[in-house]
């Protein structure tokens, strides 16, 4: 990857700014998202090109209607018509002292439901919080803001039971114990947030919650977990829905990074075991009997030559996978990013 250049991320946050939460098709806008990817990847160039052609499947933005209650806000959750009525609610508390301080209480808050739209929630506030990073600026406060707002108001939790506490498994060990649901129980209900409602009556999934081992270093057990969905990604990734539903066990895993140095040790720890869990109800749902590919052949990829591979390819999920798996791989390099990547590539070829 090139180095980061965040020059024209302003512009097109102003220019998203008008737009809502979910496309024409009921899939979740990735622009913003998708726009802070390039960036991080070294390719400012390519942001407005990206956002132009995807412009007409977006919706615009719905006018707020009524206010969230700080007294009751719990009961704006998961309300999907009320994202307008929460990105008002957060723009006024990121306005209110420092906005990593907001972070942290609602990050903590939310991360019950982390399988929100499909991830979608937590990985545009990933996307956020490091563009925030490399600059504070009122377009960018204002997307964490719609990005907390995204995530509210399609907030979602799975079954859990974690009555025996901390587990004791690494998570490499732990991926092989997730219980699938059988393929003649499974309903492909239209989207994956749909389709994960089929654990509501698989109760052998509410333990997986408490299987790993938290532990003390929280960065370890980040790579260690985003390693390890990337070579569940490996192995279970055979269409374009299998691509499109794995690629979110990394990128959710991976927003966490992103957000873990603005937000308190106490945050990070409950971000971590709710992105666990639902990276495993992905594999629980969609998953073949083959959790993840255990020996995968290093391989000599040019990373400036997937990138272009990813931008000509176009798709959101493809950009930024390919962003998450490369920023993971410089910081703890495995050959299940560079494998993941090229077979995201395969499979979703033609965008």
């Amino acid at each position: 990857m090139g180095a980061a250049s965040y020059t024209p991320l302003d512009d097109a946050l102003e220019t998203l700014a008008g737009y809502g939460v979910a496309l024409a098709n009921g899939n979740s806008n990735h622009a913003p998202m998708v726009a802070e990817a390039l960036c991080a990847m070294g390719r400012p160039d390519a942001v407005m090109p990206w956002i132009a052609r995807y412009r007409d499947r977006m919706l615009p933005r719905p006018a707020a209607g009524q206010p969230v209650s700080r007294d009751d806000w719990r009961g704006a959750l998961g309300q999907r018509d009320r994202f307008a009525d929460w990105a008002a609610f957060f723009r006024e508390e990121l306005q209110e002292g420092a906005w990593p301080h907001a972070l942290d209480r609602w990050v903590a808050r939310l991360a019950p439901g982390f399988s929100a739209a499909a991830t979608h929630g937590v990985i545009r506030v990933g996307h956020a919080v490091r563009a925030l990073g490399a600059g504070e600026t009122t377009p960018r406060l204002r997307e964490l803001g719609d990005a907390l707002a995204s995530w509210a108001s399609s907030y979602c939790e799975l079954p859990s039971d974690i009555r025996n506490g901390n587990g004791t498994l690494l998570p490499r060990q732990a991926i092989t114990k997730i219980p699938t649901v059988a393929a003649e129980n499974r309903r492909r209900l239209g989207n994956i947030t749909s389709s994960l409602a089929m654990l509501d009556d698989f109760p052998e999934f509410a333990p997986v919650i408490g299987l790993i081992d938290i532990g003390d270093d929280l960065e370890r057990l980040l790579a260690e977990l985003t390693e390890v969905f990337a070579r569940v990604f490996v192995a279970n990734a055979h269409d374009r829905l299998t691509a499109i539903v794995f690629v979110h066990g990394v990128t959710s895993l991976s927003a966490v990074g992103n957000i873990m140095p603005a937000v308190s040790e106490t945050t990070t720890r409950a971000a971590l075991r709710f992105g666990w869990q639902s990276a495993c109800a992905l594999y629980a749902c969609f998953g073949s009997d083959t959790a993840m590919a255990e020996e995968i052949d290093p391989r000599a990829l040019d990373e400036h030559v997937l990138v272009d591979r990813a931008l000509a390819n176009g798709d959101e999920h493809v950009i930024k996978f390919t962003e998450a798996c490369l920023s993971r791989n410089a910081l703890d390099p495995s050959p299940a990013y560079l494998s993941a990547i090229e077979s995201a590539l395969d499979i979703l070829a033609g965008g």
